[in-house]
């Protein structure tokens, strides 16, 4: 297999209480009041854009035509335990328009094609609901 390069993003932060985040393309330039709650925000962010499109590729191979764009709800909590720090996620999937049995399908399709969810596998746990 060939490996192709799709899209780097590239980005610069400075922490601290007047932070801030901007994208080298200037597509995101962010303020971030606190490092960590804003660290969150975009992997969820992230991950559910990038969801939504696993989701659309599942169908699209599948021969389903979505009749109205698919719909996430995405937390990710930072929790700390005896000192050590880790991310637990839950993302809550709406696929409005489709039988549930196939919109679950298209969920769980989705999860193993995303990136961000094939690169958080087996570290952090993960919770898929459809709702």
């Amino acid at each position: 297999m060939t490996e192709k390069l799709l899209f780097s993003g590239k980005t610069h932060n400075k922490g601290g209480r007047d932070g801030f985040t901007r994208s080298g393309d200037g597509e995101l330039n962010l303020q971030l009041s606190q490092p960590h709650p804003a660290a969150e925000h975009l992997f969820g962010a992230a991950w559910s854009a990038c969801f939504i499109g696993a989701i659309e590729l599942a169908a699209s191979q599948r021969k389903i035509k979505l009749p109205v764009d698919p719909e996430i709800d995405t937390e990710i909590d930072l929790n700390v335990d005896g000192g050590s720090f880790f991310l637990r996620a839950r993302l809550n999937v709406s696929v409005p328009g489709i039988e549930r049995g196939v919109a679950e399908e298209l969920m769980h399709a989705a999860h193993e094609i995303c990136p961000y969810s094939k690169a958080t596998r087996g570290n952090i746990d993960v919770s898929l609901t459809l709702v």
